[in-house]
């Protein structure tokens, strides 16, 4: 089990992105959280084994349709023992 923490930039909000990023972990059998940045950015933290994970970061590399994904920045983190994967209330400041 590993724990990543994800943030994933260019035209990736407004597209769909974080409901197509839950439905593709619940597939892939990755558990965490992803939400919309005030930044634009979409950050993700992600559990589940080597095989999964690698999965769904290429997929994270291209999003759903609609998204233009320029950078996929992938980093460590703590094991949080994540129950499910949900999707969290956007931190966007109008």
């Amino acid at each position: 089990m590993k724990h990543y923490n994800i943030w994933i930039s260019g035209s990736v909000q407004g597209v769909g992105f974080r409901f197509s990023t839950m439905q593709t972990a619940y597939r892939f059998g990755v558990l965490g959280f992803v939400q919309n940045m005030k930044d634009g950015i979409v950050y993700i933290e992600a559990e589940g084994e080597d095989d999964a994970l690698y999965r769904f970061i290429q997929w994270c590399k291209r999003g759903p349709f609609g998204a233009k994904v320029d950078n996929v920045e992938v980093r460590d983190g703590e094991i949080k023992d994540f129950k499910a994967f949900d999707i969290i209330s956007s931190r966007i400041v109008i």
